[in-house]
């Protein structure tokens, strides 16, 4: 037997952390994990490691993990040959879209998706073949404003300013909890301790959520605001920065600041104060407080994207950086320069070029909003949605009204699932074909290294060998590929493996093969504890990617939802609104199988301000009912005074119990699916990013 210490990156949620994991070889040529450590040496994560990247080994080892492609005959699961399942999909996808047309197949992407290097590089080397616009993801539940503001100001969905942490003096944050996220549309860990260096320096940090969360626990200031009216305290803020003459020049070409001081006019801080529950003071403060830091940044995320003006929150967000002067400055928001730069070598993306059939709701990108996926499969008629490519996702329990969902993809003719679990989406599909398990491939991170609050690159070597018989996920996709086009007749070009499109990716990009440090993949092999390339720097004027080359401060879509957003009615007196939380535990619904993750106290509850109890006659610890437009679920709750009276707070990706789901762990928990009270009717309306948060509901004893 012999034991060897591996260094790579842990990919399962934004942080990227580096690891040191100690594998044994033993006598009969098989591979066990001894232990999984954060990796000191790590340029970029220092040593940090949190819970997930220990659960690992538990996905590794997980016994419910699909190893072989599994086909479907009623209730059970028969074993099925990789080209026998490669030519069924080909021909049932084909005679699908030959009697009904190309859009009759949609395809669903999950959070998984960008965490895979197989998958971004690959995927669409077969689902591009299909030709449909019934194209999904998770994008649309989680980040979709962000990817239509930066394409609207910047001219590309993926340049995105991300804040300086390390070097700002005044942090205002909105909806986000990087202490449990390592960060989100931000990639960053080891938060916790570059947050308690911001306040050594003297800086100040400032939290904006309906939840006293783990983040604004630790804040200087929090501030509770009601759910789905951060708009409201961002227009008041900007309204106040103009006002009392609080902005500042900024060298970045800038086109439109006039009409956004002309449009924001009526939105004073005492009008606000009444939509968002922060008194007029203190949003005049907020903005003073702003403006004075030397350098600051206002970052916002999930809490204030998942809801019905998600769009106009993150441009809020954007425009308050700018006239601050803090957009693309040090300590301020900055964009990265990865290594692989997608900014260079993709276009800026297009939207509501159509429009979904049903409801109209715009595409972006290529994609439609994922809300409006159960409506296309039930609603009869042309293009009505028959067949589904779902790739590593469970829409059903992470997507709004996941019971209407459920029941949509029971009435398919035809479904298949690239996943390597029987979950609650999964159990619908006639085939499952399963991939490696992510220590079984190598990894480079295109998505989160264009997020990181540094320039950092690293290329992460398959730890395990690839069982026998087991195929990655990229060769499932270029097998897929070449049965369709054989049956279509589509044409296809060649491809090449993922770590040499890596490579070229590499020599070309911005330390490439013309710059002093002449990246390839050759060279980070030599680094596996990966390389800093350095802090974040002001290069927005250089990339920009508007058709003028200068930010566009007033896009004509957002000054009209103002208007949409001055006819808002007030909220209703007395309601309850319910808002999302998440644990450093839990990342989405696919890593509740792991006992690693699952331990510790129960955090499934609805949390409740026991004022709102009382109020209703209950108490602690009781079941009670939840009810909303959509549906109903009964849950425990619990008393906590970390929630702003008048809302309440459920975790996402729970409620495992559906029937022909095979998670035995995760299957054992309690817990419901919040995203059964979701409603696929509240969408942020610019973008049709689902609006998870703010949900009006009841709650009453079960």
């Amino acid at each position: 037997m012999t034991r060897t210490l591996h260094h790579r990156a842990c990919h399962l949620c934004e942080a990227i952390c580096g690891l040191s994991i100690e594998v044994e070889r033993q006598a009969d040529g098989s591979q066990r994990i001894l232990s999984i450590k954060g990796d000191a040496e790590d340029p970029f994560s220092r040593g940090h490691i949190c819970p997930k990247a220990v659960a690992l080994q538990d996905i590794q080892d997980d016994p419910d993990r699909l190893r072989q492609p599994l086909r479907r005959h009623g209730d059970s699961w028969q074993p099925i040959a990789w080209a026998e399942a490669f030519e069924l999909v080909a021909e049932r996808l084909a005679d699908i879209q030959r009697r009904h047309g190309a859009n009759a197949v949609a395809v669903y992407q999950g959070n998984p998706s960008v965490h895979n290097y197989g998958l971004m590089t690959h995927s669409n080397y077969f689902l591009g073949l299909l030709k449909t616009r019934n194209r999904y993801s998770a994008t649309s539940v989680d980040q979709l404003p962000h990817h239509l503001i930066s394409h609207l100001m910047y001219g590309h969905g993926l340049l995105i300013p991300i804040p300086d942490i390390d070097h700002t003096d005044f942090m205002l944050i909105l909806g986000a909890n990087p202490l449990v996220s390592n960060g989100s549309i931000m990639t960053v860990p080891d938060v916790a301790r570059r947050l308690k260096a911001l306040r050594a320096r003297g800086g100040r940090l400032v939290v904006v959520d309906p939840r006293r969360s783990e983040t604004a626990a630790v804040a200087d200031r929090h501030l509770f605001i009601r759910p789905g009216e951060d708009a409201a305290l961002l227009l008041g803020m900007l309204h106040t920065l103009f006002a009392e003459g609080l902005t500042r020049p900024t060298p970045l070409p800038v086109s439109g600041l006039d009409a956004v001081r002309e449009a924001i006019a009526p939105f004073d801080s005492e009008a606000m104060s009444r939509r968002c529950g922060v008194s007029a003071g203190e949003i005049r403060q907020l903005a003073r407080d702003f403006a004075a830091a030397e350098r600051a940044v206002c970052y916002g995320r999930m809490g204030i994207s998942t809801q019905p003006f998600g769009s106009l929150c993150q441009w809020l967000v954007q425009l308050i950086n700018l006239v601050t002067g803090n957009l693309d400055r040090e300590g301020g928001a900055l964009c990265t320069l990865p290594a692989v730069d997608l900014v260079a070598s993709t276009s800026g993306g297009h939207y509501a070029r159509w429009r979904s059939r049903v409801s109209g709701l715009p595409e972006f990108a290529g994609e439609l909003p994922v809300a409006a996926l159960a409506e296309e499969i039930l609603t009869p008629g042309e293009g009505q949605v028959r067949a589904l490519v779902s790739v590593a996702g469970n829409p059903v329990l992470s997507t709004p009204n996941g019971r209407q969902l459920e029941r949509a993809l029971a009435g398919l003719e035809f479904m298949v699932s690239i996943d390597f679990y029987h979950n609650e989406t999964t159990r619908h599909a006639e085939l499952i074909l399963p991939p490696t398990a992510p220590l079984e491939h190598d990894h480079y991170d295109t998505s989160f290294n264009l997020l990181a609050v540094r320039n950092v690159t690293r290329f992460n070597e398959a730890l395990l060998d690839k069982p026998e018989g087991a195929l990655h996920d990229w060769e499932i996709f270029v097998a897929l590929a070449r049965a369709f086009a054989s049956r279509t007749g589509a044409e296809l070009k060649p491809t090449l493996p993922p770590e040499q499109l890596i490579d070229l990716g590499l020599r070309h990009g911005p330390y490439g093969e013309r710059s002093e440090h002449r990246l390839s993949l050759a060279v980070l092999r030599e680094h596996p504890h990966g390389l800093d390339l350095g802090p974040l720097r002001p290069n927005l004027a250089g990339r920009l990617k508007t058709p003028d080359g200068r930010v566009q401060a007033a896009p004509e879509p957002l000054l009209a939802d103002l208007q949409r957003f001055a006819a808002q009615p007030a909220p209703e007196a007395g309601a309850l609104l319910l808002i999302g939380r998440r644990h450093p535990r839990s990342n989405n619904s696919w890593m509740h199988n792991y006992r690693r993750l699952v331990k510790g106290k129960p955090r499934h509850q609805l949390l409740m301000h026991p004022e709102d109890l009382a109020r209703r006659g209950l108490v602690d610890g009781q079941r009670v009912r939840v009810r909303s437009r959509v549906g109903e679920v009964e849950v425990d709750v619990a008393a906590s005074e970390e929630m702003m009276p008048g809302v309440v707070s459920l975790p996402h990706g729970w409620g495992h119990d559906r029937a022909g789901v095979r998670l035995a762990i995760a299957r054992a928990q309690p817990g419901v699916s919040a995203n059964d009270l979701t409603d696929e009717r509240r969408l942020d309306a610019l973008s049709g990013n689902a609006a998870l948060n703010g949900i009006p509901v009841e709650v009453e004893a079960a």
